[in-house]
């Protein structure tokens, strides 16, 4: 049974500097890419940042472009994602996704999400 298990969310103040981990468990984690996206009130789901599996590249959404690092330890099986600079517009439900390629398609898996809440 695959689980996602994301943490380090809560009240954050503005310009704080949170750490989310997720914590995988039940897959060859090394094998996925691995993903954050966020959902606001009222907004669609959307991509934050991406590791790749093997060389690690990553890809950061505009919004969080130069105030977030992702990161993976593939020997504890868990991703991060560091926030900078945190504003109240980044208030959202933050998912950890991992996604790999099979012959058949595509084998993706969600977290439960964590709450990020920035307010003085």
């Amino acid at each position: 049974q695959v689980q996602l298990v994301e943490s380090g969310g809560g009240l954050v103040q503005p310009w704080g500097s949170p750490r989310l981990s997720c914590a995988a468990s039940g897959l060859i984690f090394s094998s996925y890419a691995m993903s954050w996206y966020r959902q606001a009130p009222g907004k669609k789901r959307e991509l934050v940042a991406t590791i790749t599996n093997t060389c690690g590249t990553t890809n950061y959404a505009d919004s969080m472009k130069g105030r977030s690092t992702i990161s993976r330890d593939n020997a504890k099986n868990t991703v991060y994602l560091k926030m900078n600079s945190l504003k109240p517009e980044d208030t959202a439900i933050y998912y950890c996704n991992a996604r790999l390629k099979v012959f058949t398609g595509l084998r993706t898996y969600w977290g439960q999400g964590t709450q990020v809440t920035v307010s003085s």
